[in-house]
């Protein structure tokens, strides 16, 4: 049931709105987070994340913005000017975009908004450094401040075989006529500030080698023999140490000049390659077993024994194979096999499960030790993982499942990407794995998966006259963890919060006339009825298509968690994010695979809930919830950041999104969706007493007709009132959430559009219901909203218009009828 009161802090984190709007969300307690809370926008949070709270101790997605920072700083200080600083790649975005730890509204994150922060940034520093950036970095981040240009230039020398590469330090004095920087052997500097006594200028000049220097031993030899100053002919060895320094001297300031082949700080490796497949694609599904090939590979293609051995022999450094130079470190490369094969044995000639494959695959593994830790780091450096042809077949059928056609007796027309997610749903469930469709609330999760139930239906009835299976004779435990279900005559069962049986019963009735729903609850379903259902469910329910039923009833119900069902639905499945109720429990110890679950709330955003939600739909892909919180924090301290568990969960997750360019065509102007609201007992109570008061009254047969209309509206209204609230009609002034149904149906829909960073317009007929409402919406967004109504003064509505549509502004407005129901533009 939904909390209405949330006493415990909430610590200060960065939130992106829909439309790209950097916010804070929390309190700050700690001297750094005030420093963050004061700042407003982007540009210039990303600024003092890279400048004055570069060495601080911050949280995940704070450290993560800091990294992007860090990029436009580096690329600062060697341009000099905020708008020439060269903006990310592509390929840049894209890895910063996947690595990004969670954080409120992750999922609007994409390529063009870091784009739009790294425009916000360089229009900050421009806007700071009004007397140039090097006088402003000097001044304000010191740690940055970079003067002149040194560059460091390693290129190889096939001229000579003994020592195959040359490296030499040049300092840029000038630009060209061209605009090109002109080169100069950094012993040329001593020589040129000598002659012009600018002792100052050579010391700016050399500061960034000074600060490379403290922190590189190799760098500090140079100084000290003066080689720096000098052209060098290097052996491999000796290359290898100056690639290896690379980050080191870049993140002084220092400009690298290298060979192409050495990228991302690290140049061709030979690799250990782990090839994961399956035996034959029709045979693929969530219980087959996997075979698992491994054999040693230089850039994808196979090494011979003998390239393998001297690879295996060789020191830590660069080897020339193939006419090309790699890095090796041989004993890592020894041990990295040895990982391997242990794997292999481990797996027995059958192979391993499906599970552990994506794992494998994805690069998390929740069941490491912290003492293992380093090992894994190596084991990522030397590996290279790949599924082979059948089983990427399969994933790329996950990722876009082919075209299916919709069921003959589905009594609608489904848009496109409608359509898309019925073929998924159906695709995933056909494997037998765990689906959650998390499309924005108004995009149709419903229909969706009521053609799924159609086709099921279909499917059933093939197998009802072909098959001579009992009822209920559905699951069996495959190998890897997962359940594989086979065509059953076994109902499908839907779970939903209280607040939506009304919702799906007439959605059932519109969309799927044909299909034998049983709704399983006191609203919908006689005492006794209910009473065979739970003693006799395989009985109660033979010829049923499906039951649906809510999570509390399903809780006290504990024949229903142990009977098989063909395939359970969960919808607003957040309602199982919290591991250790009884609710989650009771839908954890339920009997059937596949498993679907419904929400239009990010489940990406608190690992805690993505952790709950997998463990009911692919028991296992996670591990334990104490060694899935360990990985996440792994995750954390790693290069790859949350990469890996996104990869690892993205397979089984669709997500549309109403802002996305490939729906937003193909949708209406308005969506329009009936939210069926059923009475609290207080409500019910209340409403009874009023109706028997009603009926007395009106059988008075000496009542005048005008007399007898008056009272009939007079009651009418204290009706509306009641179904409203209890305290709407008596006037106490308590508002208490949990006694009107409205209200916690408000509080289902707000919750997730608060947890996508979304705004919503409130309209209520009754005036004196604007402030408990918005008081009430407050403790469910988090923030204040605005109200507006007759009330209102006239001047005071254009600012609350303005105010509601700013970027980043009030969560809801409470508006009456009246006072905006025509003529009001938002």
């Amino acid at each position: 049931m939904f909390k209405f009161h949330r006493k415990e802090r909430r610590m200060l984190f960065p939130a992106l709105t829909p439309d790209a709007i950097l916010t804070l969300e929390g309190q700050a307690e700690s001297a750094t987070e005030r420093r963050i809370a004061a700042t407003s926008g982007a540009g210039p949070l990303l600024c003092l994340l890279a400048s004055a709270l570069h060495t601080a101790e911050l949280e995940p997605p704070f450290r993560w913005l800091r990294e992007f920072a860090q990029l436009f700083f580096t690329r600062l200080c060697q341009t000099k000017d905020a708008a020439a600083v060269k903006p990310p790649t592509e390929e840049e975005c894209a890895a910063f975009v996947i690595t990004a730890p969670p954080f409120a509204g992750a999922e609007y994150l994409t390529p063009e908004v870091l784009e739009r922060w790294w425009l916000d940034l360089a229009q900050h520093i421009a806007q700071l450094a009004t007397n140039g950036v090097e006088a402003w970095l000097r001044e304000e981040c010191p740690a940055w401040h970079v003067v002149g240009r040194v560059t460091f230039h390693l290129a190889e020398n096939k001229t000579d075989t003994q020592r195959p590469f040359a490296f030499l330090a040049t300092f840029t004095e000038k630009l060209s006529a061209s605009g090109q920087p002109q080169h100069l052997p950094l012993a040329r500097a001593l020589q040129l500030y000598a002659g012009q006594k600018d002792q100052t200028a050579l010391n700016a000049l050399l500061e960034p080698v000074r600060m490379a220097a403290e922190k590189s031993k190799l760098l500090r030899e140079w100084l000290e023999t003066r080689r720096l100053f000098q052209p060098m002919a290097m052996s491999p060895q000796e290359a290898f140490r100056v690639l290896r320094e690379t980050a080191v001297f870049q993140e002084s300031g220092i400009v690298m000049k290298l060979p192409d082949w050495w990228r991302s700080g690290k140049g061709p490796r030979p690799a250990v390659s782990v090839t994961i497949d399956a035996p034959k694609k029709t045979s693929l599904h969530a219980g087959t077993l996997l075979s698992f090939k491994m054999a040693a590979s230089l850039e994808g293609e196979p090494l011979t024994d003998e390239e393998w051995a001297k690879l295996l022999s060789a020191d830590t450094g660069l080897v020339s194979l193939r006419g090309k130079w790699i890095e090796v470190d041989g004993a890592q490369l020894q041990q990295v096999m040895e990982h391997w094969k242990k794997v292999q044995n481990a797996t027995g000639e059958g192979g391993i499960g499906f599970l552990d494959g994506m794992r494998l695959l994805a690069g998390f593994d929740p069941r490491q030790l912290a003492a293992e830790e380093e090992s894994t780091e190596m084991v990522h450096d030397w590996s290279d993982i790949v599924a082979g042809k059948n089983l990427a077949q399969l994933l790329d059928q996950m990722r876009d499942p082919a075209e299916a056609a919709p069921p003959p007796n589905l009594c609608a027309t489904m848009r496109s990407y409608q359509l898309k997610g019925f073929a998924w749903l159906q695709f995933m469930t056909r494997l037998g794995l765990g689906a959650c469709l998390a499309d924005d609330m108004g995009l149709g999760k419903t229909i969706q998966v009521i053609a799924l139930l159609l086709s099921r239906r279909t499917s059933v009835a093939t197998a009802r006259s072909s098959l001579s299976v009992p009822d209920g004779d559905t699951a069996r435990e495959e190998p890897g963890g997962l359940r594989h279900t086979r065509p059953t005559t076994a109902p499908a069962l839907l779970i939903v919060p209280a607040s939506l049986v009304g919702n799906w019963k007439a959605e059932v009735a519109k969309f799927a006339p044909d299909l034998k729903l049983f709704i399983a609850h006191p609203s919908q379903s006689s005492r006794e009825r209910l009473d065979f259902a739970i003693k006799h469910t395989a009985e109660a329910l033979r010829g049923c298509d499906a039951m649906l039923t809510t999570y509390q009833f399903l809780q006290r119900t504990e024949a229903w968690q142990v009977h098989p069902w063909s395939v359970v639905i969960l919808d607003e499945a957040q309602a199982i994010k919290n591991p250790g109720s009884a609710s989650t429990k009771a839908v954890k110890r339920l009997q059937a695979s596949p498993r679907i679950a419904l929400t239009g709330t990010p489940v990406e955003n608190r690992p805690g809930d993505l952790w709950s939600l997998f463990d009911f739909l692919n028991p296992g892909l996670l591990g334990g919830s104490g060694a899935f919180a360990d990985a996440v924090k792994r995750c954390a301290k790693s290069s790859e950041g949350f990469a890996p568990l996104r990869r690892l969960v993205k397979p089984y997750i669709l997500r549309r999104m109403k802002t996305d360019k490939s729906i937003i065509t193909d949708l209406p102007d308005k969506i329009e969706t009936k939210a069926f609201c059923g009475l609290t007992k207080r409500q019910a109570t209340i409403y009874a007493k009023l109706v028997d008061q009603l009926g007395k009254m009106l059988a008075d047969k000496d009542m005048e007709p005008i007399k007898r209309q008056g009272l009939v509206l007079g009651f009418l209204l204290k009706f509306k009132q009641i179904c409203n609230h209890p305290s709407h009609w008596n006037g106490d002034g308590a508002w208490n959430p949990e006694d009107s149904g409205k209200f916690a149906r408000l509080a289902e829909i707000c919750s997730e559009l608060a947890e996508r960073r979304e705004r919503a317009l409130i309209f209520t007929q009754f005036a004196e219901t604007c402030d408990p409402l918005a008081r009430f919406l407050a403790t469910v967004f988090g923030r204040e909203g605005l109200i507006l109504h007759g009330g209102t003064s006239v001047k005071k509505r254009p600012e609350l218009v303005e105010a509601f549509q700013q970027p980043g502004g009030p969560p809801f407005m409470v508006i009456s009828v009246k006072a905006g129901g025509t003529g009001l533009n938002l």
